[in-house]
């Protein structure tokens, strides 16, 4: 079996379990989040943290709920790491220093997983399993919460009120996030994926000496590394060490895990609206995107000519053979596509255009099916621009299921899209512009300018890998990187929370023969179309300064 064709079944075989699992998951998590009944484990987690399950809130107060508990969260992980070196199972592992510890809390309370540190070289157990661990969770259920309190904007009438989201937090960790993860993390496994608690070994003896390796939860950290759209590695290769993916049904399975969630919401968004159609409708344009992506990727790394991509069929420098090309491309899509910042390979030594894909899905928004959460609220966001650019076009009051889209909702929907692009591009042009973080590049020219555009596109969309190449670890960086990750990820909630309520205040407007029917294919294509666009307006310079350069050289 040639490489593009075994490329070619693994999309076929990951596709058709994604389809297999859509109906019943996504129906499952609206009825999650629409049950009036509290699981006895729920009720003495809401009397623990004294929150009202039954209050409902109206955006201003789900979105204090949102930042008091990550704050909380960036206090707890922070202080967790600046006190390693006197926890229990540190392994021996120093306290980190602020500036990383900083870094390094925003970014798993951020849902972004962005590592500046060598994993299985600084961080204990302790750190590892109540502290990053922890947070793929709740950080994963918190985007969740944002993106159903989104979907009842849209679903409910002349209240103002999305839910409670303490409420939809719990749910989001006690009934899919943990039992999804449980199963997982076992198949993880039996695949051979390491579950111990042990501490430093040496293993072998080579020439000039030998290695050292720790164990870890690895396993159940790596189940939900992935389910939630985090990404962090418990070791500094990733998702391309042996200890957290081992085969290549483990790879194929753990991208399955990624997509398996965002994908699913579309159904449950469907459910919640009382028109699947407006599910499917979503669902279609994230998957053309995403199979898009695909493709270009797979033609990019397997097309390119010369002795040593013959030799390789394709360009196989920075990945791991026992995943081969098609398996390295489904990954790094599906991980640029969302909040997920798992590599299974190294981004920075793809192709010129292939690398440019990467940063591509990155730009987009991770709206192709996006992060946990994230992805859904983010094309819903894009889904309102394109009903007002339709409206434009016919010169008709822009609706959007049954909801007007007004001065208010566009102007809220327009700041959601802008501030991503602000921060990626004006923090690259300082990095580039002042004399030190320029000293961090180990590449010169266009591929040098990728590291640092990348960095900064990955953390601002809460993303989390690296092209590779830069030395982040650096005060400038882990400052920097840590204020995009805490404003790309909570600016944009204020606007889709504000959004949310300004719908949910409305009065429903009747289906008139003037109104555009968004749940045709009509609508799925001017949705793509608006997407595409609107990015590709926005970045084009910065990628032609970048892989586009690189690529065509």
């Amino acid at each position: 079996m040639g490489p593009v064709t075994a490329g070619v079944l693994q999309l076929l075989a990951l596709t058709g379990a994604l389809a297999l699992v859509y109906i019943p998951l996504g129906t499952y998590m609206a009825r999650v989040y629409s049950s009036q009944r509290h699981l006895r484990v729920e009720r003495w987690i809401y009397k623990g943290i004294g929150a009202d399950p039954d209050t409902e809130m109206r955006w201003p107060a789900y979105l204090r709920g949102v930042l008091v508990f990550s704050l909380a969260g960036v206090l707890l992980l922070y202080a967790l790491q600046r006190l390693q070196g006197v926890l229990p199972g540190s392994l021996g592992f120093a306290s980190i220093d602020p500036d990383q510890a900083f870094n390094t809390a925003v970014s798993f309370v951020t849902n972004t997983n962005w590592q500046s540190y060598y994993g299985e070289q600084a961080m204990g157990h302790v750190v590892q399993t109540a502290g990053l661990a922890v947070q793929n969770f709740v950080s994963a259920a918190v985007g969740m919460a944002v993106a159903v309190a989104l979907v009842r904007g849209f679903a409910r009438s002349r209240s103002g009120e999305l839910g409670n989201f303490w409420t939809d937090l719990v749910r989001g960790v006690v009934r899919i996030l943990v039992p999804l993860a449980f199963v997982a993390a076992i198949v993880l496994v039996a695949c051979g994926v390491i579950q111990n608690f042990s501490g430093i070994h040496e293993v072998g003896q080579f020439t000039g000496g030998s290695q050292e390796w720790n164990g870890g939860a690895v396993a159940s950290q790596e189940a939900i590394k992935e389910l939630g759209t985090n990404g962090g590695g418990y070791f500094n290769a990733n998702s391309a060490h042996p200890f957290e993916n081992p085969t290549p049904f483990s790879n194929l399975f753990e991208i399955f895990l990624i997509l398996v969630i965002p994908f699913a919401l579309t159904r449950t968004f469907g459910v919640m609206v009382g028109s699947v159609k407006q599910g499917y409708a979503i669902l279609a344009a994230m998957g053309t995107i995403w199979l898009g992506f695909v493709s270009l990727m797979m033609w990019a790394e397997f097309s390119h000519h010369g002795p040593a991509f013959e030799l390789a069929n394709g360009a196989m420098e920075g990945k791991e053979v026992r995943f081969g090309i098609g398996g390295s491309s489904l990954f790094a899509v599906s991980t640029t596509l969302t909040s997920t910042g798992a590599v299974d390979s190294f981004h920075s030594s793809f192709t010129g255009l292939g690398g440019g894909i990467t940063l591509l899905g990155m730009m987009l928004g991770e709206i192709a099916p996006g992060g946990v959460g994230s992805g859904l609220y983010g094309m819903l966001v894009m889904a309102v621009i394109a009903v007002f650019i339709a409206g434009l076009m016919v010169g008709r009051t822009p609706e959007y299921l049954g909801k007007k889209i007004g001065t208010r909702e566009i102007k809220q929907a327009a700041l959601y899209i802008l501030v991503t692009p602000a921060l990626v591009l004006v923090l690259t042009a300082a990095a580039m512009a002042l004399p030190t973080p320029g000293h961090s590049m180990t590449n010169s020219g266009a591929h040098g300018f990728s590291e640092i555009l990348y960095a900064y596109t990955s953390a601002s969309n809460n993303n989390g890998s690296a092209f590779a190449g830069l030395n982040a670890d650096t005060q400038w960086f882990n400052t920097t990187l840590g204020i995009a990750m805490l404003l790309g990820r909570f600016v944009p909630m204020i606007f889709v929370l504000a959004l949310a309520g300004s719908l949910a205040r409305q009065t429903p407007v009747p289906v008139t023969a003037g109104t555009l029917r968004t749940g045709k294919p009509l609508f799925t294509g001017l949705l793509v179309g608006a997407v595409l666009i609107i990015t590709g307006l926005t970045y084009f310079p910065a990628l032609a300064l970048g892989p586009l350069a690189e690529g065509l050289a």
